[in-house]
This record gives C-alpha cells, sequence and structure tokens, in this order.
C-alpha cells in the first residue's frame, strides 16, 4: 500500500537529532507552526516539549517512546540507506516553505550532508537555521531585502556564474567553484538581487536576515508580520 504522505498547507519546522538553539526554535515556530522530525529530531522535539505530527527517517535515532507515544499513521519509516534522514523530509514534505534546524552544529560532515542535500532537491523551499547562520540554496533569480553591512556569503557547490546588484563586490564575470573562488564574506549594501545560471549555489546569512531570506524564496509570505519570539520555549 502507497504511503500517506505529508501535505501542509502552512510552512513546517524540520527537526533534525543535532544541535537546536532554543532562540532559533521559538522563532522558527512563529514561522512555520507545524513540526515534522526527521528521525532523530523526534528527541529533540520532546525535549522542547513538543510533539511532531510527523516523524520520517530511518528510526534508528528516535527513542522508541517518543515513538511510541505518536500516532503510528504519523511515523514513516524509509530504510533506505542512500540518503540522509534530513534528505528523507526533502523528498516527501510538501509545504510552502520547510525551516531546518538540528541539522548543522555538532558534526560537520552531517552538515556538508545536509547541504549537499539542499542542492540535490532545489525546487524544495527549505532554509537550515543554526545558531548563527541560515543557509539556503539560491533559485535562479532572488532579491533580498537587506540591511547594509548585512553579511552575504556565497558557497558554489558546482562551477557557476552569475549576476548581482547591492554587493559589496560583484560577481558577474566571476566563474565561482567548490576548489576554486568562492563568495565568503561578500556584504550587502541594502537590497541585494542575485540570478544564476544553473542551480548549485548556497547563500549564507546572519541568523537575524532569517525573515529577509524567506521573504526571497517566497514572495508571497510576510515573514516581517509574524510577531517576533518573546519568551521562548522550555527545554533545552
Amino acid at each position: 500500500m502507497t504511503p500517506i504522505l505529508p501535505h501542509f498547507s502552512q510552512p513546517v519546522t524540520l527537526l533534525g537529532g543535532g544541535e537546536v538553539d532554543r532562540e532559533a526554535f521559538a522563532e522558527a515556530l512563529l514561522l512555520a507552526p507545524q513540526i515534522v522530525a526527521a528521525d532523530g529530531g523526534a528527541n529533540v522535539a520532546r525535549a522542547f516539549g513538543q510533539r511532531p505530527e510527523w516523524v520520517i527517517g530511518d528510526l534508528d535515532s528516535a527513542d522508541r517512546q517518543n515513538i511510541a507515544d505518536l500516532d503510528p499513521s504519523r511515523v514513516l519509516f524509509v530504510a533506505e540507506q542512500e540518503t540522509t534522514d534530513f534528505e528523507k523530509c526533502l523528498m516527501r514534505v510538501r509545504a510552502p516553505f520547510l525551516l531546518g534546524l538540528g541539522f548543522t552544529g555538532l558534526r560537520f560532515d552531517h552538515s556538508l550532508a545536509a547541504c549537499n542535500a539542499l542542492v540535490r532537491h532545489p525546487g524544495q523551499a527549505c532554509l537550515l537555521v543554526g545558531r548563527d547562520d541560515v543557509i539556503f540554496h539560491a533559485p535562479p533569480r532572488l532579491s533580498l531585502d537587506l540591511v547594509p553591512g548585512t553579511r552575504v556569503s556565497l558557497f558554489p557547490m558546482t562551477e557557476i556564474t552569475g549576476r548581482s546588484e547591492g554587493l559589496r563586490w560583484p560577481i558577474a564575470g566571476l566563474t565561482l567553484a567548490p576548489g576554486g573562488r568562492i563568495g565568503t564574506s561578500n556584504e550587502a549594501m541594502g537590497r541585494v538581487t542575485m540570478a544564476f545560471d544553473t542551480d548549485g549555489m548556497l547563500v549564507i546569512l546572519p541568523r537575524a536576515a532569517l525573515r529577509a531570506a524567506i521573504a526571497a524564496l517566497r514572495p508571497g509570505f510576510d515573514a516581517q508580520a509574524v510577531p517576533a519570539a518573546q519568551a521562548g520555549v522550555r527545554g533545552r
């Protein structure tokens, strides 16, 4: 029988089993109130006093009791080992956008795998949110309303060229590539527009620019209208 896949009309906070900053989690829940856990992310949700609506993965990390407390129809076991639990979620969850927490910070190999998954699934609007940074895969064209002086780092996951306006150091005429020229610590002069000739560019911004990044990926979603987190959430 074909399993029911999770479809959401609201944005989703996607939890991994890694480091999750409490303040970032509180902000994410305001912007993306539905929770999906990637395997061990179920343990993180419980630690914060939250219950995920779905758990997806090979279930080798989630505490058994945390799984037993959920509706079995909302636990999707995916046995294959060709993809990470994060990628399993990207392949199955449909929502206006995803905020991924707990996929960067603790283990560098896991962080790299998450960045690789963003590039492998360019049609999925997902932003990785860490304690200090927001990372997302750039669409062919995007506009970012940023405070002048905001750090804008560009990391190519393949050879790529593009054009920009509003960056202190424009990228037109440059070929960016892993193992070659990259775009670490560029700087916004204000509103930034960029266009790329192919998929494969990661944009890395300060976490304070999360709402601007969401607006760039989903212009119809007014992230600025969502109140800022106040007291946060209990837990880790």
